[in-house]
């Protein structure tokens, strides 16, 4: 099966929760974790990551925080994935070609290297700023911050939704 890392899907939701922010603005790694229901010790490491490639910058102290380091405008999805797993390759015989015994002959190498160059160009075009501001994700991160009764149904008791991000 081919798919998305855990650490990469974490990442990015880590980074969407920053480009909900104000630019600039510092938010606790203990804040992410909570709010997109991410284990703390993960985000931790994820977010190293992350400030290790230059997309979030951190401040220490009782005052600091994590940031985009750049606009959200500015950061793809193949940023964050690429921070995370290094770069896209859907086959090992792209890494090295002189591993297959077909080499460049082998038609199946150019089918992996197409796929790889579709997906690296999805990724490529799809910004942290538009998925922040689509609605489908204020959405989904609201109906999964509000209390729900054992049930499924929203708790009756709890009126009031958390505001996940300002904008």
């Amino acid at each position: 099966m081919i798919a998305v890392s855990r650490s990469s899907d974490y990442a990015v939701r880590a980074a969407l929760h920053l480009a909900c922010q104000r630019e600039g603005e510092l938010v606790s790694i203990s804040e992410i974790a909570k709010q997109r229901k991410l284990p703390l010790a993960f985000v931790r490491r994820i977010v190293a990551r992350l400030v290790e490639a230059g997309l979030v910058h951190a401040v220490r102290g009782p005052r600091g925080g994590v940031a985009l380091a750049r606009s959200a405008e500015d950061i793809s999805l193949l940023d964050v994935v690429v921070a995370m797993e290094g770069p896209l390759c859907a086959s090992p015989c792209l890494e090295s070609p002189e591993g297959c015994p077909f080499g460049k002959s082998c038609p199946v190498q150019g089918i992996w290297a197409s796929s790889t160059e579709l997906l690296e160009n999805h990724l490529r075009a799809v910004r942290l700023s538009g998925l922040a501001a689509a609605e489908a994700h204020r959405t989904a991160h609201r109906k999964a911050l509000t209390p729900r009764s054992p049930q499924g149904k929203p708790h009756p008791r709890i009126r009031k939704e958390a505001k996940p991000w300002t904008s």
